[in-house]
């Protein structure tokens, strides 16, 4: 089994950091002899998304559509085709994921999806181009906000969940909102985010 952790904070070291690997260590304490792999965007070039749809429209029966623009993707396209399991990281900037994992979710959008699929009246939605079937988990975090006003800041769940969905074929089988850090401090959700990954390890 892979497991791939993707991280979104540009902060090593600090609440969204340490809580995705203590998510991996409970995923470990319930797995045993995974391959897991964690990726730190910050640490890579990835251009935007240049809206030019030719990953969309490519006809391939491949689990991918290359995109046209050549950067650390390529090989990040390779670990996401190669993950089982995966793990999302992300504070909350403005109620949505970073700057930086919005661009990995747009890059991953229709490269691992296909406009086939059908929405009531529409069409043309994504779905799956493979029909590898992945579990995942994410972490979000929050500097002010408790988790009690959770739903009035929080619009990067439903996003990763559905992009899980259409692009990955997968299911999200739990999250964590880690809110008000800057009072309570990583440390108060550790033992959750162990729990998550024994959950997504067991799922």
């Amino acid at each position: 089994m892979n497991l791939l952790a993707v991280m979104g904070s540009p902060r090593k070291g600090k609440s969204t950091d340490t809580l995705v690997d203590r998510t991996i260590d409970g995923f470990q304490s319930a797995v045993s002899g995974c391959d897991v792999k964690k990726i730190v965007l910050a640490d890579h070039k990835i251009e935007y998304c240049r809206n030019c749809l030719t990953c969309r429209d490519r006809a391939t029966e491949e689990p991918f559509s290359k995109c046209i623009i050549r950067d650390d993707m390529d090989q990040i396209y390779e670990d996401v085709l190669a993950s089982d399991t995966l793990i999302f990281g992300s504070p909350l900037h403005m109620g949505y994921v970073t700057s930086l994992m919005m661009v990995f979710l747009e890059r991953i959008c229709w490269t691992f999806a296909k406009p086939e699929g059908r929405v009531l009246t529409l069409t043309n939605c994504p779905v799956p181009r493979s029909d590898k079937k992945r579990k995942s988990v994410t972490i979000l975090t929050n500097g002010i906000i408790p988790p009690i006003y959770r739903k009035f800041c929080d619009e990067a769940s439903p996003l990763i969940k559905q992009v899980v969905k259409d692009s990955l074929n997968g299911k999200t089988v739990g999250d964590l909102y880690a809110g008000n850090l800057e009072s309570s401090g990583a440390e108060h959700y550790s033992d959750r985010a162990f729990r998550l990954g024994q959950k997504l390890g067991n799922a």
